[in-house]
């Protein structure tokens, strides 16, 4: 019958003969073959018709609709109901009881008599259906029933008691019901009793009654809807389709052949047996079809098998790419038959997915750069911003990649031009063995070099193949053999320019992936100018640190003089953001006395460590007058409240924001230690037999708070060998951290130190609390306390008279030739004599002499009840006195004044290694 009889429409059943053409339009045909309107109606009523059956659709889908939108309806109604009852008995016993007076009620001595007017007015103004008030017992003090009030109830209410709200569902005689019981707390915050309030479900109004008949309308209306638009359509359908001869499709489908051949797309329909039923000429020529294909097996036509495959599978398939022959095809497969029958359509796509490869490499060099941005400089090392690049590059711009920097720069300097030597700092590949320079590396280039040519033009250049650029072999002919042979072929050269100075270079490389083009410049252009800002802003950053680093470590001390009092070990932790404000010291004391002290200044950078400087100094100063830890702590509070007026007077925005300070002075005569604190963490002390406490220490406001309050001192008592330890908050604040764990974590640390020296006790405790590196900078300071032996001290009581300075002298000289210091018996009887017979003359008592041998040294203390302070002064060949302090001071070492509660000391120390006896010259002698 031919294709064209495939495609014809069938004749009707008990039509004899084919209809007649008909001259004239076919709309004047289709009137006058049109059947009455009765007849149309009943026709689509039938259920065989289309029009039928879509209507009874439509009438099963809209009942479906109505009954489960009123099944929907009831559940949420019930479920709004009890939600609602719920709500309603738990407002109304919240509400009745914290209205004023139910807790005083329930404490009275008649409850009920106060309560049940209460209930019941409130049950009859709620509609609900019972409001109970009990005891903490369980006893009614209320009920709608009064035969019930006394009556103990069962039920557990220990949840309402503990301030949570109980709320039970039940099934009661009048249907289900809500119970809400909730505690009536005084206000002392203790239970006095309970309020349950009960409602049934059946008291909350439902709303499906209401809704219901508008459903039902509804559901009426869209069958209604559904009949008149099913009429219309299938009546619309027969108009359209009744004109409709043979002729009519026979030229339908004559056009739709000529489209179907013209379209310059392949169009395959295979039957479910994968045989084909129709090949277009577009798909014959793709797929270099024989003419006799049709009706043959997808297999058997010559076509590859994995597109012989996909085609006779009927799967679906969306612009699935095979190739045919030279040809890249686009297939798409859509199955468009039940029993296995499909379409397929094949689009030529070679030269489309060229121009798609190029457009891959140029977002892949996009996706390239945006890493790029996001990827290099996450951090100021000059290192590590250069390693960042490589790993960035390699594998998905070069195999290789190295970096070099001019040796200014690794230094943080300025790179001037003059020194072209560079050194190595990274390098990345594919491959670990590769033939290039490694990493630390001096690099210096020839002029000829590539490299050193895109250095002095500062442009990149591009060597395409290594193996014939002279140049760069030349640079080193044998290194340079070996990087070909290890597949090396082609090179980037990208100088490293910031503010218009060379900061260095970088070179990609390339073995496995296809050499460089000129394409590749400008990634490699923008790789590298990205790159260098990040490595110029590290360089600054490296320069700035290195120098508040080096101020700092000036500003800190050194080496920590060796003394008879203390064994100290010390530690200093700069913080992840760079040098801060802590600060640590230990200065000597007259009388073998130490001062520790502690400090932080609130901040980082170069001025919190030039704060942090100028405090340091004002203790130096202070304690060289020998102030008390509180009253030096308070002229520490005025200095810093005196810098930040400076700073506000300058427009200076960088004031000190806060300092904290803890100052201690040990002396190993009595063992005693005072100490003080301003808004620091208090000491930790280790004794003797290992037990760690956390002495506690009056704390008070940090300095320059402006407060004005006073500063209190603490005096602890520290036997031998006890380890006093002090530090700043970084040691034990950190984030995420409480403090009170960070002074646990210091106790377990430092229990575990015993017998150990200050300096392995620095080292276990930071190993112990910093498992990583700190936000915050640390200072640590740990002294192991000394007693001096009471054998090298000698004390005596002055009596208030002249003529006991004598004795007193020649007791002073025994206890010298004790001690084996007979050789400074002389200085030390001048001395002694002088500073006695001022305290006798001019003081008042107790009057009291002490000798310490401390060391090297020889500790002269003369203290009185008074707190004139005596002055040194050159005396007049005139004058009958006036030498005494000046000879003290000549034949000491050093010699000074410190204040007591009960007066005044003074002091002179001696070198007991000097077997002279002091230097007299220059003393004015009396003409006689």
């Amino acid at each position: 019958m031919g294709r064209l009889g495939r495609y014809a429409p069938a004749r009707r059943r008990g039509d004899r003969t084919p209809p007649e053409p008909q001259a004239g339009p076919p709309e004047a045909d289709g009137e006058a073959r049109r059947p009455p309107a009765v007849r149309r109606a009943l026709s689509a009523l039938k259920p065989r018709s289309v029009a039928g059956q879509v209507f009874l659709l439509q009438l099963v889908v809209v009942l479906l609709l109505i009954a489960t939108a009123v099944v929907v309806l009831v559940i949420q109604d019930r479920n709004r109901a009890i939600q609602e009852a719920r709500d309603r008995s738990l407002v109304a016993a919240e509400s009745f009881a914290n209205a004023p007076g139910t807790a005083a009620a329930m404490k009275s001595d008649d409850p009920t008599a106060l309560l049940q007017p209460r209930a019941e007015a409130v049950r009859k103004k709620t509609g609900v259906d019972y409001v109970v008030a009990l005891s903490p017992y369980g006893f009614r003090w209320t009920h709608p029933d009064p035969d019930q009030i006394g009556k103990h109830v069962s039920t557990s209410y220990g949840a309402a008691l503990e301030g949570e709200p109980h709320q039970t569902t039940f099934d009661s005689s009048l249907g289900k019901a809500v119970d809400s019981t909730v505690a009536v707390f005084d206000e002392k915050g203790t239970a006095v009793g309970l309020v349950t309030v009960g409602v049934t479900v059946a008291k909350v109004t439902g709303v499906v009654q209401d809704q219901l008949p508008v459903l039902l309308t509804a559901g009426g209306v869209a069958l209604l809807l559904a009949a008149g638009g099913s009429a219309l359509v299938s009546g619309r359908l027969r108009r359209q389709t009744r004109g409709l001869g043979p002729v009519e499709m026979t030229r339908m489908y004559e056009h739709h052949d000529a489209v179907l051949h013209a379209v310059r797309e392949g169009v395959i329909i295979l039957a479910a047996d994968g045989r084909l039923l129709l090949v277009n000429d577009e798909a014959r020529r793709l797929l270099a079809l024989p003419e006799e294909a049709e009706g043959r097996p997808v297999t058997a036509v010559g076509l590859s098998p994995a597109l012989a495959r996909l085609l006779g599978s009927g799967r679906a398939a969306t612009d699935e790419v095979l190739l045919s022959g030279d040809t890249l095809l686009a297939i798409n497969v859509r199955p468009v038959d039940p029993k296995g029958g499909s379409v397929a359509t094949l689009r030529d796509t070679t030269e489309l997915r060229a121009l798609a490869g190029r457009a891959d490499v140029a977002g892949g060099r996009l996706q390239l750069l945006y890493e790029a941005g996001t990827r290099i400089g996450t951090t100021l090392d000059m290192t590590r911003t250069a390693e960042e690049l490589t790993e960035v590059a390699v594998p998905r711009f070069a195999d290789f990649a190295t970096i070099e920097l001019v040796e200014p720069v690794l230094r943080g300097g300025e790179p001037t031009g003059a020194d072209s030597r560079m050194r190595r700092i990274a390098a990345s590949g594919i491959r670990d063995d590769s033939p290039l320079y490694p990493v630390g590396t001096r690099m210096q280039y020839t002029p000829d070099n590539p490299v050193a040519v895109g250095m002095a033009t500062g442009r990149p250049i591009l060597v395409e193949r290594l193996a014939l650029a002279h140049g760069w072999r030349a640079q080193n002919p044998e290194r340079a053999r070996r990087v070909i042979a290890h597949g090396i072929h082609s090179m980037i050269s990208v100088p490293l320019r910031a503010r218009g100075q060379l900061l260095g270079v970088v070179e990609f490389w390339r073995s496995e992936q296809a050499p460089f083009e000129p394409d590749d410049l400008s990634p490699a252009e923008e790789l590298a100018a990205r790159t260098a800002v990040c490595i110029d802003n590290a360089r600054r950053y490296t320069r700035e640190h290195t120098t508040a680093v080096t101020l700092q470590r000036s500003l800190l001390p050194g080496v920590l003089p060796e003394l008879s009092a203390l064994e100290v070990g010390h530690r200093y932790l700069p913080a992840q953001a760079g040098v801060g404000g802590d600060w640590y010291d230990v200065i000597p004391l007259p009388g073998a006395r130490v001062a520790l002290v502690v400090g932080d200044v609130v901040g980082h950078g170069l001025h919190a460590a030039a704060t942090m400087g100028r405090l340091r100094t004002a203790v130096h100063n202070f304690a060289a007058l020998d102030l008390p830890p509180d009253e030096l702590l308070m002229r520490l509070d005025d200095l810093i409240t005196r810098i930040d007026e400076d700073a506000t007077t300058r427009g200076d925005t960088e004031a000190v924001t806060g300092a904290t300070c803890l100052y201690a002075v040990y002396d190993p005569v009595s063992g005693g230690c005072v100490l003080a604190r301003a808004g620091h963490p208090g000491p930790a002390l280790v004794s003797p037999g290992g037990s760690v406490t956390f002495p506690d220490i009056p704390v008070a406001p940090p300095l320059g708070a402006g407060t004005g309050l006073p500063i209190e001192t603490a005096e602890l008592r520290l036997a031998a060998d006890s380890l006093l330890v002090l530090y700043t908050d970084g040691l034990v604040e950190a984030r995420g951290r409480d403090i009170d764990v960070g002074l646990d974590m210091l106790a377990d640390a430092l229990a575990d130190t015993g017998g150990a020296t200050p300096d392995d006790a620095c080292r276990a405790v930071l190993d112990a609390m910093l498992r990583t590196r700190s936000s915050d900078d640390v200072a640590l300071l740990v002294a192991r306390t000394r007693l001096l032996d009471p054998a090298q001290v000698g004390e005596w009581e002055v009596p208030d008279d002249p003529a006991a300075v004598p004795r007193i002298r020649a007791e002073a000289t025994r206890t010298l030739e004790s001690w084996g210091l007979g050789e400074a018996a002389f200085t030390t009887e001048l001395i002694v004599s002088e500073l006695v017979t001022n305290a006798v003359r001019y003081g008042r008592s107790p009057i009291a002499l002490r000798l310490l041998r401390d060391r090297d040294s020889l500790i002269c203390e003369v203290g009185d009840g008074t707190s004139t302070s005596p002055h040194l002064r050159r005396a007049a060949f005139t004058d009958e006195g006036g030498r005494g302090l000046f000879l003290v001071a000549q034949l000491s070492r050093r010699w000074g004044t410190r204040y007591t509660d009960r007066g005044k000391i003074i002091w002179a120390e001696q070198a007991v290694d000097a077997t002279a006896r002091g230097d007299l010259t220059g003393i004015p002698a009396a003409e006689p």
